[in-house]
């Protein structure tokens, strides 16, 4: 049985949560998830909390090596154990997460902020052929091309030209919303509805889909 990883947007980057499993095992899964989404997040920096896994340095450290192969910072470690947290500080690496600046946590929440959401960036152009999808955002700086397709669980911020296939909101979210800077698209979802229009942004209002032009 694939032991379960759980993957999550927070302030500091990325948190990966490991369930409960042996070390070689919860591992080899997780570095099998990396690998798998190398290409979009590449410069990522990492918190894993590896709950009641005791770890030594050694095995913390060829974690770290294989994951700066694959281009990404591990950071953090959370743990329950002592031990494993004396082996990440023997390592140079942080055992708590850092807290927001007051100030910044009531400005979120005075704009209605949701924060804590899992998020991808696409920092590329994807041409035809090719697909992301993701249980949570994604947004791509570059343009999606005719034959390219963004599916996403959340919603979908392409900065660039959207003209291939966007489906926001793919789990049934209704909230979720598609917006790009210039928007051709082959085919534009929400949920489970479907339209074909012309806008920069697309959401849904009143269970209906709603169409609106950026600066209008």
């Amino acid at each position: 049985m694939t032991p379960e990883i759980k993957i999550k947007g927070i302030r500091d980057g990325l948190l990966i949560t490991l369930g409960d499993t042996q070390w070689p095992e919860a591992q080899t899964a997780l570095l099998d998830q990396m690998q798998q989404r190398a290409n979009f997040i590449q410069g990522a920096r990492l918190t894993i909390d590896v709950g009641n896994l005791i770890l030594n340095a050694a095995e913390m450290g060829k974690l770290r090596d294989n994951l700066s192969e694959m281009g990404i910072n591990l950071q953090t470690i959370l743990s329950n154990s002592p031990t494993t947290e004396t082996s990440a500080q023997s390592l140079g690496l942080g055992t708590r997460l850092s807290k927001p600046h007051p100030d910044r946590v009531a400005r979120s929440h005075d704009t209605n902020v949701r924060e804590g959401e899992p998020g991808i960036l696409v920092n590329r152009t994807l041409r035809s052929g090719y697909k992301v999808e993701y249980p949570g955002h994604i947004t791509v700086v570059g343009d999606v091309n005719p034959g390219a397709e963004v599916v996403a669980a959340g919603s979908i911020i392409v900065w660039g030209r959207l003209r291939g296939v966007a489906h926001a909101g793919a789990e049934g979210d209704e909230e979720a919303f598609v917006c790009a800077l210039t928007l051709s698209p082959t085919q534009l979802r929400i949920a489970g509805q479907i339209s074909n229009p012309h806008p920069n942004l697309l959401t849904i209002l009143n269970r209906k889909l709603h169409f609106c032009v950026m600066g209008k």
